[in-house]
């Protein structure tokens, strides 16, 4: 398999550096001088960001930092044999041996099965022993098609066979693990650790078998092993795929680079685990990813209530989006008129027996309705996911309920977000007493939902309902009446929030704020909540679309991948997809960012001085329908920020530049 390595593409003996940053930059440097990436810089930008996110340094003196990325254009492995041992992060010491794996973004299932086994070999000694004897480039690269050539394509580790019933007796029955490998790039971590806890349970004398959830593929274990199991190792960096076959099961969770550095120690652990009645056991249900990467119940407080918020964002923006689409859709086909004649039209009046005003009115009632109905669903919906965030599903109802109290009371998404953390924070209380077995089955589904049903709302009810109400008043009036330098400001902090992560946490919070305010606002009475939503969209549209102008202003100033992104980018842009600028802020941070939101920033203030409205949550131009006769104001405000961006970053990229990745220096490598 030498198209994967070439002679040039390894390094003997040589002095690179002193730190891993300077192995990876020359390594890249030596992939792009072959024609296998298109830019040294962005390839190790990526590498560099992987090898932040974990150390890629292994026990045996052996290091591979890897990635993907949109700079490759043929899978690639580089390797370098260095005369002066470098940290990778391992905990046994430097590494002497370094393979840089390289895969494209849209590599290919046999080129991925190939970089894996490779990184499977590297866990065997006699593989290492001899690329450390090599004497030459050559002879490198046959080692390494050699084991490419030769060994199976990253296959899950097969259980050893269980002793027959007869064969010994029940105390000498050897013990059963099962285990699942998983790292973000599913390149090189996923197969060594799944491989090194093989090796490791064989010495030990345990029936082993593994998953690895990589990017080569992954087979599920037989449900009959994992029913076998006495305990399960998650040795992982993300979500495990189906988590639910391993319900009630003792587990063992680490990062994955643990199933490499201490694989002995995580089988006895997971052993012990299957001896101890108090050990984590694997939940039942689908949890949400928040949920399986961490313990709610011993993490901080403000860290729990921001997990939860973001959860339950998340899950109520489905509604609004869609709701909000919906009566805009109404108001397009019906006239602003709809709202005062919609429920009279569905009930006096069938597709088969229209109203005198026709079937574009009737169906404009169809949709306006179905949007307020989905709309309605706001403020519960939040409450009860934020309480599913901290209670899991018996969580929901309590929080729904809240949700429901909050609006009855007039407590808004204010009143939605408290009354969601009091159900769920009180469904995890109850959820921890410990009750007799026979109650335990009734908890989740009668005992945690009443219970939390009757605090959460109960409290909404008699002490704080009315004061969050009173409060949310206020700030509609505070809204209402805001005008001149005060909204011009507010457009600019919400244009700012919404270009700084670009679709992240503090995106979420000014998008949130937005669009429960959209329930509020009118066209004729109440303007201020639409001219946010409008602030919020049309900043959010920004980002991707001054990338996509940079790009084709300045094509020269981004990367092949780049100006691939700013083709898309245009049509991300013109829907609100802020995240269509992600692929420019990872590979440019510092430069892009900024210059996003002062563009962004810019447009927010605009569009409240212009006082363009949006009724819909989402759709950037293509629900021009839903912003009056404002529209070509939100045009106007949309088109000067993304001028402004694109000019800024066009500048930033000439005239203020990255420390350059280069090769090392010829004179410091001893060949």
């Amino acid at each position: 398999m030498s198209d994967l390595i070439e002679t040039r593409l390894v390094t003997l003996d040589a002095h690179l550096g002193s730190t891993s940053t300077d192995v990876i930059k020359y390594l890249a440097q030596q992939i792009t001088q072959a024609g296998r990436a298109a830019s040294a810089a962005e390839l190790a930008e990526h590498a560099l960001a992987r090898e932040a996110k974990t150390a890629t340094g292994v026990p045996g003196g052996i290091a591979i930092p890897h990635c993907r990325s949109a700079a490759v254009t043929v899978p690639t492995l580089a390797m370098a044999r260095l005369g002066t041992p470098v940290d990778f992060g391992a905990k046994d010491g430097p590494a002497d041996l370094v393979f840089f794996i390289a895969a494209p973004e849209g590599a290919d299932k046999e080129h991925l099965k190939l970089l894996s086994k490779l990184a499977r070999a590297l866990v065997k000694k006699p593989f290492t022993a001899a690329l450390r004897a090599a004497r030459s480039n050559e002879e490198i690269v046959a080692l390494v098609s050699e084991v490419l050539s030769d060994a199976p394509a990253a296959p899950a580790a097969p259980a050893a066979p269980a002793a027959p019933a007869a064969a010994a007796p029940a105390a000498t029955a050897r013990p059963k693990i099962v285990a699942v490998t998983a790292c973000p790039t599913g390149i090189a971590h996923t197969y060594m650790a799944a491989d090194s806890l093989a090796q490791a349970a064989e010495e030990l004398g345990i029936d082993f078998a593994v998953e690895t959830q990589g990017s080569s593929g992954s087979k599920p274990l037989d449900p009959a092993l994992i029913a076998q199991a006495d305990a399960v190792i998650f040795a992982v960096d993300v979500d495990v795929r189906d988590q639910s076959r391993f319900a009630g099961k003792p587990v063992i969770q680490v990062p994955v680079k643990r199933g490499v550095d201490e694989p002995e120690k995580l089988l006895k652990d997971a052993l012990a685990a299957a001896k101890d009645p108090a050990a984590r056991k694997v939940p039942a249900g689908n949890e949400t990813a928040s949920e399986r990467s961490t313990d709610s119940a011993s993490e901080g407080f403000g860290a729990g209530l921001k997990r939860a918020l973001l959860t339950g964002v998340s899950y109520m923006i489905p509604f609004v989006a869609g709701g909000g689409l919906l009566i805009a859709l109404g108001f397009l086909l019906g006239g602003y008129a709809i709202t005062d004649v919609a429920d009279q039209y569905l009930t006096e009046n069938t597709l088969f027996n229209l109203p005198e005003a026709g079937l574009l009115a009737y169906l404009g009632a169809v949709a306006f309705k179905i949007g307020g109905l989905s709309m309605g669903f706001l403020v519960p919906a939040l409450g009860g996911y934020i309480a599913y965030a901290y209670a899991d599903r018996p969580g929901i109802a309590p929080g729904f309920t809240a949700g429901a109290v909050a609006g009855f009371m007039g407590a808004g998404f204010i009143g939605g977000i408290v009354g969601g953390v009091i159900a769920g924070l009180a469904c995890r209380w109850i959820n921890s007493w410990t009750v007799p077995r026979w109650l335990r089955g009734l908890m989740p589904v009668v005992i945690v939902p009443l219970l939390g049903s009757i605090i959460a709302s109960g409290l909404m009810f008699l002490f704080l309902g009315g004061p969050i109400a009173q409060l949310t008043e206020a700030l509609n009036g505070w809204l209402a009446g805001m005008s001149g330098t005060a909204a011009a400001i507010l457009g600019l902090i919400l244009g700012l929030m919404m270009s700084i992560d670009l679709g992240g946490p503090i995106n979420k919070v000014a998008y949130s704020f937005a669009v429960a305010g959209l329930g509020a606002g009118s066209v004729a009475e109440n303007p201020a909540p639409l001219m946010i939503m409008a602030a919020v969209m049309a900043a959010g549209m920004v980002p991707p679309l001054a990338m996509a102008l940079a790009t084709a202003v300045s094509p020269k100033l981004f990367t092949g991948a780049e100006r691939e992104n700013g083709k898309a980018a245009w049509l991300l842009g013109a829907a609100f997809i802020s995240e269509g600028a992600i692929p420019f802020a990872a590979a440019d941070p510092l430069r892009v960012i900024p210059a996003s939101m002062v563009g962004a920033g810019i447009t927010g203030s605009l569009i409240m001085s212009f006082q363009a409205i949006s009724q819909a949550p989402h759709g950037g131009i293509f629900v021009f329908f839903a912003m009056d006769n404002t529209w070509p104001m939100f045009l106007l405000a949309t088109l000067i920020g993304t001028l402004v961006s694109a000019a800024l970053v066009i500048v930033l990229k000439k005239f203020v530049r990255k420390a350059p990745v280069g090769a090392v220096d010829p004179a410091k490598v001893a060949a």
